[in-house]
């Protein structure tokens, strides 16, 4: 079972959906119990970085998260998702995030006024090392963003894809081990999104 980890952000029936077409077994779960003893844990999002980690603490699923990566356990962040895994974020103020990666989130400052924030829409991912993750895809293939700030790690092994928008290249995949999260969204991002959810279901970590 996947279990899409529920924490009052958008978008978890989209890629709720996506699994549902791909034929895999999962459900929305806010339950410690149940993201634990799941097979493989996506953890999805869109909306404000600092109330989805005050969400995250009230719900009591701060630890849990930290714990599943520590299991070994198949983990896709998306989004949101992606950018709270790192230490801190800039947006709201400036934020604590749950430090799986070490790492800050920076908003888009573009010189020119044409490239609008929130980026939205299609942008290429450049594919920095192969991953299990994009088998069968294309580098420089297209997938659909929707983000003002993006991720920033402080060690560069872990940045998996890069993307330029704004003047800025910046880590649109980051993985380590049984972790891999991308800025842009599969489950909006047509058919190779979809070969991006289906490679994680049977992605066989080390």
């Amino acid at each position: 079972m996947i279990a899409i980890v529920d924490y009052n952000a958008g978008n978890l029936t989209s890629v709720k959906l996506a699994l549902d077409y791909l034929g895999a077994r999962s459900e929305i779960t806010r339950d410690p119990a149940r993201i634990l003893a799941a097979d493989r844990v996506i953890f999805p999002g869109v909306g404000s970085a600092g109330a989805a980690m005050q969400n995250i603490r009230t719900l009591g699923l701060a630890d849990i998260l930290r714990q599943v990566v520590q299991r070994g356990t198949p983990f896709l962040g998306i989004c949101l998702g992606t950018q709270i895994i790192f230490e801190t974020c800039e947006e709201d103020g400036g934020i604590q995030g749950l430090e799986i990666l070490a790492g800050t989130v920076k908003r888009f400052h573009p010189p020119n006024p044409a490239d609008k924030v929130p980026q939205i829409g299609w942008n290429c991912v450049t594919f920095i090392k192969p991953h299990p993750l994009f088998e069968g895809i294309e580098n420089g293939s297209e997938f659909y963003f929707v983000h003002s700030y993006y991720p920033a790690p402080t060690d560069r092994a872990c940045v998996l894809g890069e993307t330029e928008y704004a003047d800025v290249r910046f880590a649109s995949v980051v993985a380590r081990d049984n972790l891999v999260a991308t800025q842009f969204h599969p489950e909006k991002s047509g058919r190779l999104g979809l070969q991006v959810l289906n490679n994680f279901v049977t992605w066989k970590t080390a």
